[in-house]
């Protein structure tokens, strides 16, 4: 090869590997309003950053009240409910909120507050570097660290921020060859409209330390929202499922809500809320289930 030609087979490969960092950075559109997400996020989570996170209301910080219908305790592992912890970086730093798997097609589909996975009105949209951890504690990954491939809510929710809009769906990507639905198996979604359940309710109160839950009854809140009261639950806990229909045997339910809603889940830790599961949040339903199969 004369010295001319190894110059421009050079130049040929430089430009090759900028295309090629050009190709793998930066987030693309998805159809339908969701969102695909970037690489990388997985590294960027490293335990010094986990254990360093913060909820996303900090206001909702407070005790444990005695008085209380309900009083939270540590969850054992998994609790039967599919729960991991969300990560997520925002202009305001690092985040985490809770998610769980919901069945869909794709087995590979969680559900969590809106508010979790974008900032709604006047933000930037989706968050950035979002990871889902599955049952976990004090900076470990027993199950390891999934990657969604879509981000998916609500139009009124994007661009109103509104309330009776706050929940979302994340669509995995593959871990190691298998889907996060086979590994952990999923709860459905319910479709009645009722305002009185019997819930088992498991999140995150703190990136340092195990989920709790609690179980009691919902109330209604409005026409389009439910209530839920127990001590503990903090920010970290927006996302978190509302299961009904517990069967002790399968370790499955029902998700009938996730915290969210009014005051993006609450004023207080002891009082939660819940967008209503109507024909609003099926619709997203059936859209996340679309974007599963298409994976």
């Amino acid at each position: 090869m004369t010295g001319e030609m190894r110059a421009v087979a050079a130049r040929l490969g430089a430009l090759f590997v900028i295309l090629a960092a050009l190709a793998v950075g930066g987030c693309t559109g998805a159809p339908n309003g969701g969102h695909s997400h970037p690489p990388g996020a997985a590294a960027y989570w490293d335990k010094s950053r986990l254990l360093a996170a913060l909820p996303f209301f900090r206001q909702r910080h407070g005790t444990l009240a005695p008085s209380q219908p309900g009083n939270s305790h540590v969850a054992g592992p998994l609790s039967g409910l599919r729960v991991g912890a969300l990560f997520v970086h925002s202009s305001g730093g690092n985040h985490f909120c809770t998610a769980s798997v919901v069945a869909s097609p794709g087995r590979d589909l969680l559900i969590t507050a809106a508010h979790c996975i974008n900032g709604g009105k006047g933000s930037t949209g989706y968050r950035s570097d979002i990871v889902f951890i599955p049952d976990y504690r004090d900076g470990v990954e027993p199950f390891g660290v999934w990657t969604p491939a879509k981000l998916l809510v609500a139009p009124q929710w994007a661009n109103s921020s509104d309330p009776d809009y706050d929940v979302g769906f994340v669509v995995l990507k593959l871990h190691h060859d298998q889907n996060i639905q086979d590994i952990l198996g999923a709860n459905r979604l319910g479709t009645d409209l009722r305002s009185e359940y019997l819930v088992h309710v498991t999140g995150y109160p703190a990136s340092s330390s195990a989920p709790i839950t609690c179980v009691n009854r919902t109330s209604p809140f409005s026409n389009t929202q439910l209530k839920f009261e127990c001590a503990g639950y903090t920010g970290g806990t927006s996302g978190s499922p509302w299961v009904t229909r517990f069967s002790t045997h399968s370790r499955t339910g029902t998700i009938v809500g996730v915290i969210g809603g009014y005051h993006e889940g609450g004023e207080t830790p002891s009082v939660s809320y819940s967008v209503r599961v109507g024909s609003a949040i099926q619709q997203l339903y059936r859209q996340a289930k679309a974007e599963s199969v298409r994976g």
